[in-house]
C-alpha cells in the first residue's frame, strides 16, 4: 500500500447550495481507490483519501469535472455559503465566489470556518462560524468568534457593519492574517477573539477600511 493523502472536495458556490451532479459523484468514486475513505464534513466538503503520488493528477481530474479541490487540515475552509434563495444578485453570489477564491486554503493555527449569508435570514448559520459575513441589502456585516461545538457554544459578535463589496476581501484577509500572527500556538479562533478583545479587532479592521474607502 502506497502513502495516501487527504484532499477536500466541494462543488462550486452556486444558487441552490452544495449541489453535486451525478457525473461529479461518479468521478469522485472513480478516482478513489476501493479501500479509500470518503468523509462528509461539517465544512460542506468531502474529505477524500487518494494516493499521494497521484494526488496532483486526481486534483486535475476533479477540477475538470467542475469540482473544487482544497487542502484539508489546518487551513481556512472553503466558504460555507447559503443557498442564495433570493437570487444570485440580491444574495451576493459573485461576492461570495470572489471571497472564497481569496481565503480558501490559507494555512491557519486551527481549521477556520467562514460563513456567508446573502440576507439576514442567515440560513448558512454565519453567526456560529469563526467569521460570519451577512449581506444586508447592498452592504456587508462581519461577525467574529462564533462557536458551534461544546457546552459553551456561543454566537459571533458584530465586528463591523456597512462594508462595501470591494472592502470585503481586504477586511477578511486582514482578520485572518492578524489571527495567524497573534494566535498562541493552536489557539482556536473563538478563544483568540475573546483574549485579544473585540475592541482591538475593531481597531485593526477600521484601519483596513480607511485605506479601502
Amino acid at each position: 500500500m502506497g502513502e495516501k493523502t487527504r484532499i477536500a472536495v466541494t462543488p462550486p458556490i452556486q444558487v441552490g447550495g452544495s449541489l453535486f451532479t451525478p457525473e461529479q459523484l461518479v468521478k469522485i468514486g472513480t478516482v478513489a481507490s476501493t479501500d479509500s475513505k470518503i468523509e462528509m464534513t461539517n465544512f460542506q466538503q468531502l474529505y477524500l483519501e487518494v494516493p499521494l503520488e497521484r494526488s496532483d493528477a486526481i486534483k486535475e481530474e476533479l477540477e475538470y469535472s467542475g469540482l473544487e479541490v482544497y487542502p484539508s487540515g489546518f487551513v481556512t475552509k472553503s466558504l460555507i455559503a447559503c443557498n442564495f434563495c433570493k437570487g444570485a444578485e440580491k444574495g451576493g453570489l459573485v461576492a461570495a465566489q470572489v471571497l472564497n477564491r481569496a481565503i480558501a486554503g490559507i494555512v491557519t493555527p486551527t481549521p477556520l470556518k467562514v460563513g456567508f449569508a446573502g440576507c439576514a435570514l442567515g440560513t448558512s448559520e454565519p453567526l456560529l462560524k469563526d467569521i460570519g459575513v451577512v449581506k444586508m441589502l447592498n452592504t456587508f456585516d462581519i461577525y467574529v468568534g462564533g462557536e458551534s461545538k461544546g457546552i459553551k457554544a456561543s454566537i459571533a459578535r458584530l465586528l463591523i457593519s456597512g462594508l462595501s463589496e470591494a472592502q470585503l476581501v481586504p477586511v477578511i484577509t486582514a482578520i485572518i492574517d492578524y489571527y495567524k500572527a497573534n494566535a498562541k500556538g493552536k489557539e482556536k479562533f473563538s478563544k483568540y477573539v475573546h483574549r485579544i478583545s473585540i475592541e482591538e479587532m475593531q481597531q485593526i479592521t477600521q484601519t483596513i477600511v480607511s485605506t479601502t474607502s
